[in-house]
């Protein structure tokens, strides 16, 4: 009994260990991030970085999209907005903390951090894997997803965008992976609206074919061996959960 209790405290000790929250200073401003260390070790670390939705912050959507659980040889950021953005009807005077919606918004600040932060790991002791580089975002957060898809994708391997897509602003953005979530219920961002961008991304992709259909998602092959997966559920506007361990196998299956 002391063995396994002794066991237990180890494990957890490297699970908090491997837990950081850093500040970064950009522009004079100070961005936050939380950052889980591997916790199986590989040559080359992949990385994942995580966008909470308008409101929220890095603490929350660690627990809730916790991909940390699921990709344990990556190192994965959950980084955390900043008010400034108004959203009608949820915060009108934009005191909650948000992200960049178009490519030239609020002075480019969040575009800035996310390249403060990408600069910086690459600075650490373990070597980054930039073939395996990705993003998860929900909502305001997976809009900004669709924001770096546009002015990083030269960086990018796969996205995730959850209960918000990048519009006509992701027009002729370079060939990704992309695994586009709708809930057919959203109350929060219209799933009308959300479908306007299949076709865009389809046409980023060079997608022609019809799809394959597997439950509530249809899968498409685009060019240079890019994939689009299109779950539409019945469900609302919270991220899809129980998909997240199909959607880090999806990253796995697709590199730079």
């Amino acid at each position: 009994m002391k063995r396994y209790i002794l066991l237990s405290l180890i494990t957890f000790g490297i699970l908090i260990f491997s837990q950081t929250a850093k500040n970064y200073n950009v522009n004079g401003l100070t961005r936050k991030a939380i950052l889980y260390e591997p916790t199986i070790k590989s040559d080359r670390v992949p990385v994942v970085f995580v966008f909470h939705g308008h409101g929220g912050n890095a603490n929350f959507v660690s627990r809730s999209i916790d991909v940390q659980n699921y990709y344990k040889e990556a190192l994965v950021i959950f980084m955390e907005g900043l008010p400034g953005r108004a959203v009608p009807g949820l915060d009108p005077n934009g005191t909650m903390n948000g992200w960049q919606i178009f490519t030239d918004d609020l002075e480019g600040r969040d575009i800035q951090f996310f390249d403060k932060v990408f600069a910086d790991i690459h600075q650490k002791n373990y070597t980054i894997d930039d073939k395996k580089i990705y993003l998860i975002g929900h909502s305001n957060g997976a809009r900004f997803a669709n924001v770096l898809w546009k002015t990083r994708g030269d960086k990018i391997s796969a996205i995730c965008s959850a209960s918000a897509q990048g519009g006509n602003m992701i027009s002729e953005a370079v060939p990704i992976s992309v695994w586009m979530y709708i809930g057919k219920n959203d109350r929060i961002v219209s799933p009308k609206s959300q479908e306007e961008s299949i076709p865009i991304v389809k046409t980023n992709l060079g997608i022609t074919d019809n799809g394959k259909t597997e439950d509530d998602k249809t899968i498409f092959s685009g060019k240079n061996n890019t994939e689009l997966v299109l779950q539409q559920s019945n469900s609302g506007h919270e991220f899809p959960k129980s998909s997240l361990p199909e959607i880090i196998s999806f990253f796995k299956r697709h590199t730079k």
